[in-house]
């Protein structure tokens, strides 16, 4: 595991200064984000090749989550649900996630709600993995992976065209959102080989709403030197495409120059 991890820190980072932790679970990948009292992020621990059966054996290895301060863990997993707020009712989560993921015999559901609480982010994880967190941490927050990128959406919908698809990109995996006259029409979460699978589905989201593919703009975030996702190459299929990286309300002490090389979404832009 320790061959997988890449650090990135402040020049004057001190494991003491840690005041609160982020967990980012990719479905190959962990971020750790560690903050000081002043919400600033002091060092970031990236594991490769990560599995979620692993986050218990980093309890004990991974020196930042030896510090029990209040954790923040993000699930970015294809079991999850958005459920209009008017309509959630506590007790009914199973019936959400049904066209979703069947979740195992003894999930812990819990939601997070965006847009002024017209919408709940429902997802679930183990009670075995619940109680593991609990046994480790004496403050949590749990939410779905995706609350970042949908939060961040929600801000920036009034500078939406009509008909608008964004997608943000990390390494086999991708979440596509589709807006129509700045109201959501379309959000999901999706496995991908390459960028031929991106296409794939934009293509295919714009035939569901009946977009007109020469006005639709299409923008892309998370593309990184190793995928080969260009302008130029999203431009051969799209009359209007974009690579973008989100608007910052992450703040950093001194340091993390080569930090930009991983275009991770969570680097600009936190739910929290």
């Amino acid at each position: 595991m320790e061959n997988n991890l890449k650090v990135y820190r402040s020049d004057k980072f001190d494991v003491e200064d840690t005041a609160g932790l982020s967990l980012f679970l990719y479905p190959r990948s962990l971020f750790i984000f560690a903050k000081d009292k002043n919400q600033a992020n002091i060092v970031i621990h990236h594991y490769r090749n990560f599995e979620l059966q692993n986050l218990e054996g980093l309890f004990s290895t991974d020196p930042l989550l030896r510090n029990d301060v209040p954790s923040k863990f993000y699930f970015h997993q294809p079991g999850f649900s958005l459920v209009p707020g008017v309509l959630f009712q506590p007790g009914k989560e199973r019936e959400y996630l049904q066209f979703a993921e069947n979740p195992p015999a003894d999930p812990h559901f819990f939601s997070t709600p965006l847009d002024s609480n017209n919408l709940q982010v429902l997802s679930f994880i183990s009670s075995k993995l619940r109680k593991n967190l609990d046994a480790r941490f004496s403050e949590i927050t749990l939410h779905h992976g995706s609350c970042s990128f949908l939060s961040y959406l929600f801000k920036e919908r009034f500078n939406l065209i009509g008909q608008e698809i964004l997608v943000n990109y990390f390494d086999s995996h991708i979440y596509l959102a589709a807006f129509t006259d700045q109201d959501l029409s379309v959000f999901n979460f999706f496995n991908i080989s390459g960028r031929d699978d991106i296409l794939k589905y934009v293509l295919i989201t714009i035939d569901q709403l009946a977009y007109d593919r020469n006005h639709v703009r299409v923008s892309l975030f998370g593309a990184t030197e190793k995928s080969d996702i260009t302008e130029a190459w999203g431009r051969d299929y799209f009359q209007n495409f974009r690579l973008v990286n989100p608007h910052s309300n992450q703040n950093y002490s001194h340091g993390f120059k080569h930090l930009k090389s991983e275009n991770v979404l969570e680097s600009y832009w936190q739910y929290e």
